[in-house]
Protein backbone atom coordinates (compact mmCIF):
# COMPACT_ATOMS: atom_id res chain seq x y z
CA UNK A 1 0.00 0.00 0.00
CA UNK A 2 1.33 3.18 -0.94
CA UNK A 3 0.95 6.54 0.61
CA UNK A 4 2.63 10.19 0.49
CA UNK A 5 1.89 13.41 2.16
CA UNK A 6 -0.35 16.70 1.98
CA UNK A 7 -0.15 19.17 4.17
CA UNK A 8 1.73 17.43 6.43
CA UNK A 9 -1.06 14.17 6.69
CA UNK A 10 -0.54 10.87 5.01
CA UNK A 11 -2.79 9.84 2.62
CA UNK A 12 -3.63 6.14 1.78
CA UNK A 13 -3.75 5.99 -2.21
CA UNK A 14 -7.78 4.55 -1.16
CA UNK A 15 -7.93 7.96 1.11
CA UNK A 16 -6.80 10.01 -2.18
CA UNK A 17 -9.48 8.29 -4.53
CA UNK A 18 -12.51 8.22 -1.90
CA UNK A 19 -11.57 12.11 -2.10
CA UNK A 20 -12.04 12.38 -5.64
CA UNK A 21 -14.60 10.28 -6.11
CA UNK A 22 -16.96 12.67 -3.42
CA UNK A 23 -15.52 15.85 -5.53
CA UNK A 24 -16.29 13.90 -9.17
CA UNK A 25 -19.25 11.90 -7.89
CA UNK A 26 -21.41 12.10 -11.01
CA UNK A 27 -18.91 9.99 -12.99
CA UNK A 28 -19.23 6.12 -12.38
CA UNK A 29 -15.94 4.31 -12.78
CA UNK A 30 -16.13 0.60 -15.05
CA UNK A 31 -12.90 -1.33 -15.01
CA UNK A 32 -12.64 -4.20 -17.86
CA UNK A 33 -10.92 -6.84 -17.64
CA UNK A 34 -9.95 -8.68 -21.19
CA UNK A 35 -7.12 -10.10 -22.38
CA UNK A 36 -7.94 -8.97 -26.22
CA UNK A 37 -6.92 -5.62 -26.40
CA UNK A 38 -8.97 -5.03 -29.39
CA UNK A 39 -12.12 -5.58 -27.48
CA UNK A 40 -11.08 -3.18 -24.36
CA UNK A 41 -10.21 -0.55 -26.22
CA UNK A 42 -13.78 -1.33 -28.04
CA UNK A 43 -15.72 -1.73 -25.16
CA UNK A 44 -13.48 1.82 -23.70
CA UNK A 45 -14.74 3.75 -26.55
CA UNK A 46 -18.43 2.79 -26.28
CA UNK A 47 -18.15 3.30 -22.56
CA UNK A 48 -16.55 6.75 -22.26
CA UNK A 49 -19.02 8.47 -24.87
CA UNK A 50 -21.85 7.24 -22.40
CA UNK A 51 -19.77 9.38 -19.66
CA UNK A 52 -18.15 6.91 -17.73
CA UNK A 53 -14.55 6.05 -16.50
CA UNK A 54 -13.25 3.46 -17.77
CA UNK A 55 -10.23 1.47 -16.36
CA UNK A 56 -8.64 -1.47 -18.39
CA UNK A 57 -6.73 -4.57 -17.07
CA UNK A 58 -5.43 -7.26 -19.50
CA UNK A 59 -5.70 -10.03 -17.21
CA UNK A 60 -7.42 -11.53 -13.80
CA UNK A 61 -4.24 -10.83 -11.86
CA UNK A 62 -4.05 -7.11 -13.05
CA UNK A 63 -7.55 -6.70 -13.37
CA UNK A 64 -7.77 -7.62 -9.08
CA UNK A 65 -4.75 -6.00 -8.14
CA UNK A 66 -6.38 -2.29 -9.60
CA UNK A 67 -10.11 -2.79 -7.94
CA UNK A 68 -7.92 -3.60 -4.91
CA UNK A 69 -6.25 -0.35 -5.35
CA UNK A 70 -9.17 1.60 -6.55
CA UNK A 71 -12.56 0.21 -6.11
CA UNK A 72 -14.67 0.13 -9.36
CA UNK A 73 -18.33 0.83 -9.62
CA UNK A 74 -18.45 -1.98 -12.34
CA UNK A 75 -16.46 -4.98 -13.44
CA UNK A 76 -16.92 -5.93 -17.03
CA UNK A 77 -14.86 -8.97 -17.25
CA UNK A 78 -14.31 -12.37 -19.58
CA UNK A 79 -14.13 -15.40 -18.46
CA UNK A 80 -11.52 -16.98 -20.07
CA UNK A 81 -8.28 -15.72 -19.29
CA UNK A 82 -4.57 -16.15 -18.98
CA UNK A 83 -3.57 -15.50 -14.85
CA UNK A 84 -6.64 -15.29 -13.42
CA UNK A 85 -10.11 -16.02 -14.97
CA UNK A 86 -13.22 -14.85 -14.63
CA UNK A 87 -14.35 -17.61 -12.02
CA UNK A 88 -11.59 -16.98 -10.04
CA UNK A 89 -11.78 -12.54 -10.09
CA UNK A 90 -15.43 -13.26 -9.45
CA UNK A 91 -14.48 -16.01 -6.67
CA UNK A 92 -12.12 -13.32 -4.64
CA UNK A 93 -13.53 -10.02 -5.25
CA UNK A 94 -17.24 -11.24 -3.98
CA UNK A 95 -15.27 -12.88 -0.81
CA UNK A 96 -13.62 -10.15 0.23
CA UNK A 97 -15.94 -7.18 -1.51
CA UNK A 98 -19.48 -9.03 -0.97
CA UNK A 99 -21.00 -5.75 -3.08
CA UNK A 100 -18.98 -5.95 -6.25
CA UNK A 101 -21.06 -5.43 -9.10
CA UNK A 102 -19.50 -7.72 -12.06
CA UNK A 103 -20.83 -8.29 -15.87
CA UNK A 104 -19.31 -11.36 -17.47
CA UNK A 105 -18.84 -12.13 -21.11
CA UNK A 106 -17.84 -14.31 -22.51
CA UNK A 107 -17.22 -16.22 -25.99
CA UNK A 108 -16.17 -19.21 -24.19
CA UNK A 109 -13.57 -21.68 -24.96
CA UNK A 110 -11.75 -25.03 -26.66
CA UNK A 111 -13.68 -27.48 -24.35
CA UNK A 112 -16.34 -25.11 -22.61
CA UNK A 113 -19.31 -22.98 -24.84
CA UNK A 114 -19.92 -19.71 -23.54
CA UNK A 115 -23.48 -20.10 -22.03
CA UNK A 116 -21.50 -23.21 -19.52
CA UNK A 117 -19.25 -20.36 -18.91
CA UNK A 118 -21.21 -17.83 -18.50
CA UNK A 119 -23.94 -19.85 -16.18
CA UNK A 120 -21.14 -20.24 -13.65
CA UNK A 121 -20.18 -16.74 -13.59
CA UNK A 122 -23.86 -16.26 -12.81
CA UNK A 123 -24.25 -18.86 -10.18
CA UNK A 124 -21.06 -17.02 -8.58
CA UNK A 125 -22.95 -13.91 -8.72
CA UNK A 126 -22.59 -12.34 -11.37
CA UNK A 127 -25.23 -9.59 -12.09
CA UNK A 128 -25.62 -10.01 -15.99
CA UNK A 129 -24.33 -12.29 -18.58
CA UNK A 130 -23.46 -11.50 -22.44
CA UNK A 131 -22.13 -14.18 -25.26
CA UNK A 132 -20.01 -12.39 -27.39
CA UNK A 133 -20.18 -11.73 -29.68
CA UNK A 134 -22.70 -8.93 -28.48
CA UNK A 135 -23.61 -5.98 -29.74
CA UNK A 136 -23.27 -2.03 -28.27
CA UNK A 137 -26.79 -1.83 -27.49
CA UNK A 138 -26.91 -5.23 -25.27
CA UNK A 139 -23.99 -4.17 -23.42
CA UNK A 140 -25.20 -0.57 -22.89
CA UNK A 141 -28.68 -1.88 -21.76
CA UNK A 142 -26.56 -4.08 -19.04
CA UNK A 143 -24.52 -1.48 -17.22
CA UNK A 144 -26.87 1.41 -17.29
CA UNK A 145 -29.33 -1.23 -15.42
CA UNK A 146 -26.62 -1.14 -12.86
CA UNK A 147 -25.39 2.33 -12.95
CA UNK A 148 -27.95 4.39 -13.86
CA UNK A 149 -31.68 4.79 -15.48
CA UNK A 150 -30.64 6.26 -18.73
CA UNK A 151 -32.39 4.70 -21.75
CA UNK A 152 -30.58 3.60 -24.11
CA UNK A 153 -30.27 5.47 -27.43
Amino acid sequence: MSFFLVKNRAFLQADVYELFRRMNSTMKRILVIDDHTELRQMLRRILEREGYEVVEAGDGKEGVELYRQVPADLIITDVVMPEKDGVEIIRELKRDFPDVRVIAISGGSRTLGAQYCLAAMKALGALYVLAKPFGRKELLEAVHEFLDSRAVC
